[in-house]
């Protein structure tokens, strides 16, 4: 069963009226069309009734039929039919037959008057032509039917697809849960298997590591807790977390950061650089002798925000200038991870690459940054 927050939102009243409203006009023009061809009415005249009746039973049907279903939904807002606006069948008959006797005797009436006869003279066009009401109010109830069938149809369309979507948006959000629930352990054991090497190499700085290590965690399992935060909380988390590998590379490695302050507020899926900032350190530069410098950049580029992982180390394959891959296969389980969150948020309207060249290796996510935003900032391309 769909879960209450998965529940398609309430149409507004007037949702649909339009094409309705076009649908019962169309129908009294073939009435009238039919009373001048078969019974000699002329068409003015017989336009005016057809469009007084049918107007008068669409307005009792229809809009009765919004306001039950929103009674319903008002009683129980899990009713999802009623959230499409059909209030179902037994509501639905008795609008029918009340909208049809009332409407036909009404606009009836209401057409008579249209035409200049007297307010009390019900139909003189189909009086003089013999035709009684009983035939008439048939014909009435058997088009508010049909309308009404086809309505039900429709509704019954509707529902399918706001339980499908639903469905599958309920799915991406528990994928996006797990994958975000998986990302806490897989950080955290590459951290603590860098601390187990700094125990038996050097213990004073595996103490510091030990305290950077608890600050960055108490830090970081906060900002998972949330779906997604500002830029520039996402910049401080990776700026503990290279605190921590400076402990252990010491000099090898220099770390910058670049967030232009425009960028800084915007809202990014919560720790979505980590897993780059980590693979660029294990497979670029602790593999290298001399270290490098790891660079993370932010900046707007057509109405995109681009986020870059740079680092100075051996390049991909361990061979500088490897050439760039897009959204690689099999690259590890955090780079994975990436590929994943941001098919799952954004489609294909997000990117992830790899490039590598003589300069060592470049990770690049972009993503659709607000339209407000995007239009009052055009930005510079990352370098």
């Amino acid at each position: 069963m769909t879960s209450p927050q998965a529940l398609p939102s309430p149409q507004p009243l007037h949702h649909g009226m339009a094409r309705r409203v076009l649908w019962t006009i169309g129908a009294c023009v073939l009435i009238a069309l039919f009373l001048m061809t078969m019974l000699g009415h002329p068409l003015g005249p017989g336009l005016v009734y057809s469009l007084s009746i049918g107007l008068s039973c669409w307005a009792l049907i229809d809009v009765g039929r919004l306001l039950v279903a929103r009674w319903r939904l008002a009683r129980n807002p899990g009713d999802m039919p009623a959230a499409q606006g059909w209030p179902g069948w037994g509501w639905m008959g008795t609008l029918i037959v009340f909208g049809s006797l009332v409407g036909y005797l009404g606009g009836g009436r209401l057409g008579a008057w249209l035409n200049g006869h007297a307010p009390g003279q019900l139909d003189p066009l189909h009086e003089a032509a013999g035709i009684s009401i009983a035939p008439m109010l048939m014909v009435t109830l058997t088009v508010g039917l049909v309308l009404t069938a086809f309505q039900s149809l429709q509704s019954r369309r509707l529902l399918a697809e706001a339980e499908a979507e639903a469905v599958r948006r309920l799915a991406a959000e528990t994928r996006l849960k797990l994958l975000e629930s998986q990302l806490e352990p897989h950080m955290l054991f590459n951290t603590l298997a860098n601390l187990r090497v700094l125990v038996d190499l050097d213990p004073p700085r595996a103490g510091v590591m030990l305290d950077h290590l608890i600050d960055f965690l108490r830090a970081t399992l906060q900002g998972s807790r949330v779906a997604e935060h500002a830029l520039a909380d996402e910049f401080d988390r990776l700026r503990d977390y290279l605190a921590l590998m400076q402990v252990r590379m010491g000099e090898r490695l220099e770390s910058r950061f670049e967030l232009p302050p425009e960028l800084a507020a915007l809202p990014v899926p919560a720790l979505l650089l980590q897993p780059l900032v980590e693979n660029a350190i294990r497979h670029g530069l602790e593999p290298c002798v001399d270290g490098g410098r790891l660079t993370v950049r932010a900046a707007q580029f057509d109405g995109r925000l681009r986020l870059t992982v740079h680092d100075t180390g051996v390049g991909l394959d361990g061979a500088p200038g490897a050439g760039t891959q897009a959204m690689p296969p099999g690259t590890g389980f955090g780079l994975d991870q990436v590929r994943e969150r941001l098919r799952t948020l954004h489609g294909d309207q997000a990117q992830f690459t790899l490039q590598s060249g003589p300069e060592g290796t470049q990770a690049c996510v972009e993503l659709p940054m607000p339209a407000a935003l995007s239009s009052s900032n055009p930005g510079e391309p990352a370098r």
